[in-house]
């Protein structure tokens, strides 16, 4: 691959959404990460993990000193403190998208009314923009995700106080 198209290939990928990027083409190989741990650091936590284990099978095995692999935390919103009331739930897997447009305003927030049959948030699934309606009338109480999380099948995204 020519020095050229190896920059530009990097510019494009520092300026995509992409967090890894794997390119074989015969005997090269690039591997590009935006994550907080790379492959490496994870292949060596779960040797750490593996050799944690054997040791702790034999008595008298010698102590290995291993790298500490820091991991990212991530704050959520308690799911405990979270009001009841009906729950609007992702039909499908994939990416929840709170807002129509990342220049618009949410769909709905807490506080806010919400009709049966209306657009409370997109769920992409391989490609395809899924509009999530809700099931109730009713106040939005809860909004259980962030924007861009990624929702399971029957994750809870809203909680609706019906009425």
């Amino acid at each position: 691959m020519e020095q050229k198209d190896l920059k530009e290939l990097l510019s494009l990928f520092s300026e995509s959404t992409l967090t890894e990027f794997n390119l074989k083409e015969g005997s090269f190989e690039l591997y590009l990460n935006k994550n907080n741990v790379s492959r490496g650091q994870a292949a060596q936590t779960t040797q750490a993990i593996h050799q944690e284990a054997a040791q702790a099978q034999v008595p008298h095995a010698p102590q290995v000193s291993l790298p500490v692999v820091q991991e990212a935390v991530v704050e959520k919103a308690p799911i405990a403190s979270v009001a009841a009331g009906t729950e609007i739930v992702s039909p499908l897997v994939g990416v929840v998208y709170l807002k129509p447009a990342p220049d618009k305003p949410n769909f709905k927030s807490v506080g806010d009314r919400v009709t049966k049959g209306e657009v409370v948030c997109i769920v992409e699934a391989m490609k395809v923009m899924n509009e999530i309606t809700s099931d109730v009338t009713g106040e939005i109480v809860a909004v259980v995700v962030e924007n861009e999380d990624v929702v399971e099948y029957n994750q809870p995204l809203f909680r609706v106080k019906e009425g």
